[in-house]
């Protein structure tokens, strides 16, 4: 394996930070020289591997030619599900097979070359830490197979319809008092019980619902 030198950058609020903390660690066992970082401004050096994973910021023309490659994670079939939360908007529709892409970064949002396809299977009764867990896990896995085979792969573009998926809020949480808990179980299950509960109206006052197994 040829040892690089490799950013990943993130956003400080984002759910993988304990994640890539140790994903840094891996790769230091590895021999690459990894380092965690939380705004792209703070990347002075060049790297020949950025892994921008969970980062909430756009990556600009100049952040970009100043790397030899910046990578990005993505969970869903591109150019289909672009845009935000696509692993939760496919459990939300009851998706158990949810395609998992690795691709190289271009200036426009979402269409970057695609080096490396997966999929990540669900049962159908994971909450949400452990569709976290699978998806941190599958992400960091991708990341690895990446370094290993990186000159070996074939990038392929992408082709076919472009959908869109709309960022999710803490309103997305809200249930419906009329449709059954059964009806909205895959709801139940994306919601954070600490940052986004369940909640609902009733009766001029709101009522927030925790869920555990």
């Amino acid at each position: 394996m040829r040892y690089q030198k490799v950013a990943i950058l993130t956003s400080r609020q984002s759910w993988l930070v304990p994640y890539l903390k140790k994903f840094v660690n891996i790769l230091r066992s590895r021999k690459h020289q990894a380092k965690l970082f939380f705004n792209q401004k703070n990347i002075n050096k060049s790297f020949n591997i950025v892994f921008a994973l969970s980062y909430f910021s756009i990556l600009d023309k100049e952040f970009l030619n100043k790397h030899e490659n910046t990578f990005v994670v993505h969970e869903s079939n591109l150019p289909k599900g672009r845009g935000w939360a696509p692993l939760f908007w496919q459990i939300l529709h009851n998706k158990k097979k949810i395609p998992i892409v690795l691709f190289r970064v271009s200036e426009k949002l979402d269409r970057g070359d695609i080096y490396l396809k997966d999929f990540m299977f669900f049962r159908g009764d994971e909450l949400h830490d452990e569709i976290r867990e699978e998806q941190a896990n599958k992400t960091m896995e991708m990341c690895l197979k990446l370094l290993e085979t990186r000159h070996k792969l074939r990038p392929k573009k992408q082709t076919g319809k472009c959908t869109f998926y709309r960022k999710r809020t803490s309103r997305d949480s809200e249930l419906n008092i009329n449709k059954t808990i059964k009806k909205q179980f895959n709801l139940l299950r994306l919601v954070n019980n600490n940052h986004f509960p369940a909640f609902f109206y009733y009766k001029g006052h709101k009522y927030i619902l925790k869920i555990s197994r």
